[in-house]
């Protein structure tokens, strides 16, 4: 059986998650013994037209982005969205709670009317087009990036953790750090990460995004709890979770 062909792809992002895989260093060789890449501008020169699996990294923020990303869904057979630009937005799309024409104009200024920075709102590559799976953090896991492929590669669906962080915590029997007097994202958050921000005593600040039905409720008793607010939560959210729904309920 031929190896699946894998292409990876950036739209707006730092490449962080890029650079979380090439720092896989040999175990990548390992993992490219059962795909075969085809194109990676952080690794490779070569291009194809011809991909099984596309993995996306980054926000969309251009009209021509967009068509883009909808070429690569056409030849894809299974699309991967990698790192919080790509599955949520991430910290780009803070972007959205401002007029962008004058958020370019203070950070760019004069070079704000150059054609390559004639931006829209951000959006996630699933705000776009359909997405198969989504690998969350930022950055990624190198672990669990290698874990999905793999899966991917073998025809096998792969388990994504669709409870909170709390959870992992609880686990670890970290310390909650809304007993340290800090507002957590941990209740909301998905899990995977095996609650690394918490286990080095600092709050989740939510980059895996919010797990597929949050108990807003239940964040808000906690937030009640520990004399906290609404405010004090959304304000939170708005670093990874920005323009999403459940941070305006």
């Amino acid at each position: 059986m031929s190896k699946p062909k894998l292409a990876i792809f950036d739209f707006a992002s730092c490449e962080g998650c890029q650079l979380q895989i090439i720092n896989m260093e040999e175990e990548i060789l390992d993992l490219m013994s059962i795909v075969n890449p085809v194109e990676w501008r952080e690794a490779m020169s070569e291009q194809s037209e011809d991909f099984d699996i596309a993995v996306i990294e980054g926000s969309i923020t251009r009209s021509g982005d967009e068509e883009r990303l909808r070429r690569i869904r056409e030849r894809a057979k299974v699309v991967v969205a990698l790192g919080a630009c790509a599955t949520c937005g991430g910290v780009n799309k803070i972007m959205n709670n401002f007029n962008i024409e004058e958020a370019k104009k203070a950070v760019y200024q004069e070079a704000s009317l150059m054609p390559h920075l004639n931006t829209s709102l951000t959006k996630a590559v699933d705000e776009v087009i359909d997405v198969d799976y989504k690998i969350h953090g930022c950055p990624i896991d190198r672990k669990e990036f290698a874990y999905i492929i793999r899966c991917l590669a073998l025809g096998k669906n792969p388990e994504i953790p669709a409870y909170a962080v709390c959870v992992e915590c609880k686990l670890k029997e970290n310390i909650c750090r809304y007993e340290q007097g800090e507002i957590c994202l941990g209740p909301l958050t998905r899990a995977g990460c095996g609650a690394r921000c918490p286990s080095v005593e600092t709050w989740c600040f939510g980059c895996r995004g919010f797990i597929d039905d949050p108990n807003i409720y239940a964040a808000k008793e906690v937030m009640n709890k520990y004399g906290k607010t609404s405010e004090d939560l959304k304000d939170r959210m708005m670093l990874f979770g920005s323009k999403q729904r459940y941070i305006y309920e």
